[in-house]
């Protein structure tokens, strides 16, 4: 499974969505996981989630970036920017606090590893059924 994690130190889940300088993404199975790629934006609003009003859409890298991924690990995140995130087929998890990216990792394969919760088993059931989740089965 993909995951997302959105960070500034790229130690520690420790960015809101919107002002992360950083996604760092893994690949996370049941018995291990690998470092994928991290991708770093430029355009960012400031740590409180307050985005300048200059109609740029400053989400729309990021939510491309996360193409492919099932969970996206983030400090905070905004309601119609989660909606996007969402709309995008990825499960949106905000941390009460900041945490060390390998404890989120090892905490999800844990996860995979035993009984998923169901909104995991959801997220790995949508990654692996493609486009054909969308065709209406009557």
């Amino acid at each position: 499974m993909r995951i997302a994690l959105a960070t500034q130190d790229r130690q520690r889940v420790d960015a809101h969505f919107a002002s992360a300088k950083t996604f760092m993404f893994y690949d996370v199975g049941p018995e291990g996981h690998a470092f994928l790629e991290a991708v770093q934006f430029d355009n960012t609003s400031d740590q409180s989630g307050q985005h300048q009003e200059d109609g740029d859409d400053r989400l729309a890298a990021k939510i491309s970036a996360l193409q492919g991924s099932a969970l996206l690990f983030c400090r905070a995140i905004g309601g119609p920017a989660a909606a996007r995130v969402v709309r995008a087929n990825v499960h949106p998890i905000k941390l009460p606090v900041d945490e060390p990216i390998a404890q989120v990792i090892e905490r999800v394969r844990i996860m995979l590893k035993g009984n998923p919760p169901p909104w995991l088993r959801k997220a790995l059931r949508d990654g692996d059924a493609g486009e054909e989740r969308f065709v209406d089965d009557n």
